[in-house]
């Protein structure tokens, strides 16, 4: 920073006067340039005058703020601190109401200002307007600007809060318990409370002890927005001042009194407007609520807990009981366990036997069976279709129960931040939170059926599991982020959003995104084009080198015999043959049945495959179907028939031969890691031009020079 200036150039108002234009030397004592300023106006006695700024603040020129002084200023003349204190501090004590209210007015006033607030301390004029407010004699105008003054005293730090009486403290209380209080009082007691509060635990617990919490949620339904933004200010500093259980037990309390009604109808819908306060504690009361499922969040399960292990047991039989078998109770232990694990994989636990085991992960612990139970109880019906239609569907293609919700659930607590500390600065706060009780409950018994509806629309099998719920947790972000009022249309919205709309969603934002680059970085992607793809090329190269083994497939039956296929390090033979199960390292001389790459004619998938036509009716091979591919070769046309184990080694190995075919790749996996990479590179390109705007055009070539001259001639240089 530089050094300020030693003149600066001010005008000095005073009232009845012409004003002083005056060049103000920096390096003169306040002292001199005071009298200096009297001496003009023919003051006596400058000691008593002083230099302020002629703003709201009105703040006091002194030794130690003279240098932020500007040039263009305008200050005045006015009454030295000292002396406005000590007059102040004898207005307050008049017998006169009127006087008394006009200096307790002024004195509020000018208390922002830390010289003054020294001087009217110094005379012990806090304790007098202490006294004012113990007594309980005045009211009205005079209280209030009793209780503005002590406020912002109390502001500069010069007194601590600790210092009170239990006396003050009761009195503050008793104004806001009041529903009739003069709503200026009520206002700065408000106010009073919240520094009280945030000053100590001592205080913070006193003052949560005499506060009436139904006094604060009545204050809530009034129409002045200031004082129901300081009555949420003192509701978030009682509730932030408290341990984890007396928050509880204080939001179970506002619960019954229905705060989030009182919020929903009298702030969110109030006609006014939501100013960044009031949404501020919005936010922070949205947090702590929901924080309290982090307890549960962060406890995996004790297999050892009765009441546990019945919930368990309760969602087995809630999806099974109008199945189960009158004579099971008759059934021995090992029949009854193994009919309990058949049910349990029905439900989609991965650990059928012992389906605790899927909920030792936390997050998100136990929050996911209380999910799963809440959802089985009200919502009977629902859960009751999504088990037993997915009972019924294929191994692959079932969509998970348990799995799903313990999924979900995670994904939920990740988007609605449970468990993360709560921010300082955030407003974004949910409406459809203060609409709707249990919030992450019945968000999550909508979510539940959204999943299995987008796993139907997604055609998805067990391997795409990670795929669908990328694509439930972006239907549940871009919903919220719409910020619906209510459940109702929270569900409404977020069903509307189906597996189509989210790819047309995706497709636009990547075209605007592309759209929006400049043309240089648009040129730099096309080029960096071919060199990534044949880098995708050589890596679908090398993964046919490693080989991938096959089962066979029966037109009865699957078999368990297996087979490999390997790509030579040349490129030139494909080597296969039988193999068997639990070999891992299976060298190329092992495999005696080869195929020139030469003799290779073409590459058929799907339903073009012969090993799928006869097949393409029968349910059992309909999984299968995406996976399938043939490689025709020889002039008489022999086949070599694939089933690959999973979709990526389907697009490893169709890219692969495709490649040995001189065809393009074609697969969604090409496209999906052609698009990563090439984000990659362009960022790691453009790391040294961050901050720097990249024009659209080349700058112009400038005009030849009229001569050569300037070349320097190195025939004179001296051997």
């Amino acid at each position: 920073m530089p050094p300020p200036k030693d003149i600066v150039k001010v005008a000095i108002q005073k009232p009845g006067a012409y004003p002083q234009l005056i060049d103000l030397d920096q390096k003169k004592p306040l002292s001199t340039v005071l009298k200096e300023v009297c001496d003009f106006w023919s003051l006596t006695n400058p000691e008593q005058y002083a230099l302020q700024y002629l703003d709201d603040a009105q703040a006091y020129i002194s030794e130690t703020n003279r240098l932020d002084i500007k040039n263009g200023s305008i200050l005045q003349l006015t009454k030295a601190p000292s002396l406005a204190a000590e007059q102040l501090h004898a207005g307050v004590q008049n017998s006169n109401q009127d006087v008394r209210s006009d200096s307790l007015k002024e004195l509020a006033s000018l208390s922002k200002d830390i010289t003054f607030a020294q001087e009217f301390i110094n005379r012990d004029g806090l304790d007098l307007l202490i006294r004012i407010v113990e007594e309980g004699v005045e009211t009205g105008l005079i209280l209030s600007h009793a209780l503005g003054a002590f406020t912002e005293l109390m502001e500069h730090g010069f007194v601590s809060w600790e210092t009170l009486s239990p006396l003050f403290t009761k009195t503050i209380v008793n104004f806001v318990n009041m529903k009739n209080a003069d709503p200026v009082v009520l206002l700065r007691s408000l106010s009073v409370l919240e520094s009280m509060v945030q000053s100590s635990p001592a205080l913070a617990d006193e003052v949560r002890e005499k506060t009436m919490l139904e006094s604060l949620i009545f204050h809530l339904q009034g129409k002045n927005q200031e004082t129901q933004t300081k009555d949420m200010a003192l509701i978030i500093a009682l509730l932030q001042s408290s341990n984890e259980a007396l928050r509880k037990d204080m939001i179970s309390f506002m619960g019954k009194l229905n705060l989030r009604q009182c919020i929903y109808k009298n702030i969110i819908h109030s006609s006014g407007g939501m100013k960044t306060e009031m949404a501020h504690y919005l936010y922070v009361l949205q947090s702590l609520t929901l924080n309290l499922l982090e307890p549960r969040m962060r406890t995996p399960m004790d297999p050892y807990s009765q009441e546990q292990r019945e919930s368990l047991q309760g969602l087995r039989q809630c999806a099974f009981e109008s199945d189960s078998d009158p004579t099971t109770g008759t059934l021995n232990a090992d029949r009854r366990r193994s009919l309990c694990a058949k049910e349990f994989k029905k439900l989609g636990f991965t650990n059928n036997t012992n389906p605790s085991q899927d909920l030792f992960r936390v997050p998100p612990g136990l929050l996911a069976l209380d999910s799963m139970v809440y959802f089985s109880i009200h919502w009977p019906n629902a859960y009751s279709r999504f088990v037993l239609e997915n009972s019924s569907r294929e191994d692959k293609h079932e969509c998970p129960f348990a799995r799903s919700s313990i999924q979900l659930t995670c994904s939920l607590c990740e988007i609605l931040q449970i468990g993360e500390s709560v921010s300082e600065t955030r407003q974004d706060y949910l409406p459809i939170f203060f609409a709707q009780e249990h919030l992450f409950e019945e968000v999550f018994c909508i979510c539940i059926q959204l999943l299995n509806k987008t796993w139907k629309e997604m055609r998805a099998t067990q391997e795409d599991f990670d795929k669908v719920m990328q694509v439930v947790r972006e239907q549940i972000t871009r919903t919220l982020s719409t910020k619906p009022t209510s459940l109702e249309l929270f569900k409404t919205k977020v069903n509307s959003l189906n597996y189509s709309e989210i790819l047309k969603l995706r497709q636009t934002e990547r075209l605007h995104q592309e759209e929006t680059l400049a043309p240089p970085v648009l040129e730099l992607r096309e080029r960096l084009k071919p060199e990534l793809l044949e880098l995708i090329k050589q890596q679908r190269l090398h993964r046919l080198c490693e080989g991938t083994l096959f089962r066979k497939i029966s037109s009865r039956r699957r078999q368990d015999k297996l087979w490999y296929c390997r790509l030579s390090p040349n490129y030139k033979v494909l080597h296969y043959g039988d193999i068997e199960e639990g070999l891992e390292h299976i060298p190329i001389e092992s495999l005696h049945e080869k195929i020139p790459v030469a003799d290779i004619k073409t590459l058929l998938t799907g339903k073009d495959c012969p090993h799928m036509k006869e097949k393409t009716s029968a349910k059992s091979s309909k999984e299968i179907l995406d996976l399938a591919f043939t490689i025709v070769y020889d002039v008489e046309e022999y086949q070599l028939n694939f089933v690959a184990p999973t979709r990526y080694e389907f697009c490893l190995w169709t890219d692969g031969l495709n490649v040995l075919l001189g065809r393009e790749m074609a697969s969604e996996c090409t496209n999906t890691e052609l698009d990563i990479l090439l984000s990659m590179e362009i960022k790691l390109r453009l790391l040294d031009l961050e901050n720097i705007p990249i024009p659209d055009a080349p700058p112009p070539v400038p005009k030849l020079p009229s001569n050569y001259n300037f070349c320097y001639d190195f025939s004179h240089v001296e051997q």
